[in-house]
């Protein structure tokens, strides 16, 4: 004489395959899910490791193709200072405006010189080397307000000079991180 309750357990366990495929379907929803939560979370409570990730992924892309290759030198017109009343140097803009300017020192502190390279540091970091065709190697030592994404600046000891290099397009090759 069979049980009651053995009944109800088989029968609790015969799950149709629609349903069992149902099932799945939502356990897999719900790990994703739990994965793209997880990854913000990451984001937003260590941003240096989320900021790490994004990079790791997306750096070897953004230093594919051609590049625009500008030119720039320590005047003001290129570095964004002015003089203040006094006629020492200043920042013209930005969260430093009207703070004392070093003329020539770049965004990690060296003074710039042949080789000196701004650029977007989500592209390449500070320390990077690159070989410019028609400018030879560089270290990526600056940053600037209007270098984003594909595009360097090469300093040069003339705006003259800077001018005369114009505007350009060119694939970078890349030396070292």
């Amino acid at each position: 004489m069979a049980n009651f309750s053995d009944k109800k357990s088989r029968k609790a366990r015969s799950i149709s395959p629609t349903k069992r495929l149902l099932n799945e379907i939502v356990f897999w929803v719900m790990a994703l899910l739990v994965s793209i939560l997880f990854a913000l979370m990451i984001g937003k409570v260590l941003p240096s490791i989320g900021r790490l990730i994004s990079e790791t992924i997306g750096m070897s892309a953004k230093r594919n193709g051609l590049f625009e290759v500008t030119g720039y030198c320590n005047c003001e017109e290129c570095c964004g200072w002015t003089r203040d009343k006094d006629g020492k140097a200043v920042f013209n803009y930005g969260r430093l405006k009207g703070k004392p300017k070093i003329i020539g020192q770049t965004s990690s502190g060296t003074i710039a010189k042949r080789g000196t390279i701004a650029a977007d540091p989500r592209v390449f970091k500070v320390g990077t080397r690159i070989y410019v065709p028609g400018y030879g190697n560089g270290v990526v030592e600056d940053i600037g307000g209007a270098i984003k994404g594909q595009h360097i600046d090469l300093w040069f000891p003339s705006h003259e000079e800077a001018k005369r290099w114009g505007k350009r397009y060119l694939k970078l090759n890349v030396l070292s991180d």
